[in-house]
């Protein structure tokens, strides 16, 4: 989960208005992308397909899980992110009846992280976690086998770094301007999990005109380009899309990483470029996804993140992927 110092909530997303003040093209642009993306089909997936539940941030809470072959967890188990409360998390998952359970850490998660760890009350800092049958991906890969989907496999890569967030408690923290993603994930995976959004990609929390993402992750997800990715971290971008890795994609992050230009940026020729470029490509594209073009090549990426509502329930559902 995402904090500053600043206004800012990491639950709901800016409201339209305040997106328009801030950069009326690059908001026209985003909208407009989103709208048309939601028609693209998603990857085809194999015969039988392979069902993966997807959640995040679950900060202690024990939301219903569907049934499915495989569960992904990426990150923010717990809330002040002690051995107690991550062992706890890690027996619930355990004793859901999966075949395969997957688990990364989050900022949150303090003692998985040496360099958080001390910040943590003495009695907090020692112990050993037993993760029993939930495999921990901490920058490293896993490799799943399914002998009852045609022996297929699935190669998983997780890590849990995020973009500096917090204090010196937040876990797996590493200053914005760095690069921390170029040639660490394996370009044969075929689910990606981070905690961390990729920048533009459901990454934007109230107060934070250009969201919070990580522009070295989106590089590497373009040179990766994997089936699925996994992510949290900002509640308020809960949800999904597709993504065609085509031109209009690209003009699509150009629009996001536009500066704030106000009423102004009315003016701007390449705004108009960029908008009228996404609207084009992504009808294109509609068009060929309906003619059995091109599904192959996509990705999903899923923002997981639970959001609770003061009694604790989940207001949003769990993400179930077919692979």
């Amino acid at each position: 989960m995402f904090f500053t110092a600043q206004k800012i909530s990491c639950f709901r997303e800016p409201t339209p208005f305040e997106q328009f003040l801030w950069s009326p093209l690059r908001y026209s642009t985003r909208r407009l992308y989103r709208l048309l993306s939601a028609y693209r089909l998603p990857p085809k997936p194999a015969e039988p397909p392979i069902r993966i539940i997807c959640i995040s941030d679950t900060h202690n809470g024990t939301p219903p899980i569907p049934g499915g072959d495989l569960i992904i967890h990426a990150g923010d188990l717990s809330n002040s992110g002690t051995l107690s409360e991550i062992q706890a998390q890690i027996d619930w998952l355990a004793a859901l009846p999966h075949l395969h359970k997957i688990a990364i850490a989050g900022n949150h998660d303090t003692y998985l992280d040496p360099s958080s760890r001390p910040t943590l009350a003495p009695a907090d800092r020692t112990g050993e976690l037993n993760w029993k049958d939930v495999i921990y991906l901490q920058s490293d890969s896993a490799v799943l086998h399914f002998p009852s989907h045609n022996n297929r496999t699935l190669k998983i890569y997780g890590a849990p770094h995020v973009p500096l967030c917090g204090g010196s408690n937040f876990a797996f923290q590493y200053p914005r301007h760095m690069d921390s993603w170029t040639d660490t994930i394996p370009p044969d995976v075929d689910v990606l999990v981070t905690h961390s959004p990729p920048r533009c990609y459901r990454d934007q929390p109230r107060g934070v005109p250009s969201g919070v993402g990580c522009a070295g992750l989106l590089r590497a997800l373009w040179r990766v380009k994997p089936r699925l990715h996994v992510f949290g971290h900002v509640h308020a971008g809960r949800g999904r899309e597709v993504l065609g890795w085509e031109r209009g994609q690209a003009a699509f992050e150009r629009a996001c990483r536009r500066r704030n230009g106000g009423l102004w940026e009315l003016l701007s020729f390449p705004a108009w470029v960029d908008l009228v470029s996404v609207v084009l490509s992504e009808i294109l594209g509609i068009v060929g996804d309906r003619l059995g073009r091109g599904r192959r090549m996509r990705s999903m990426l899923v923002n997981a993140a639970m959001l609770y509502d003061r009694s604790g329930c989940p207001e949003n559902g769990v993400h179930v992927i077919l692979i």
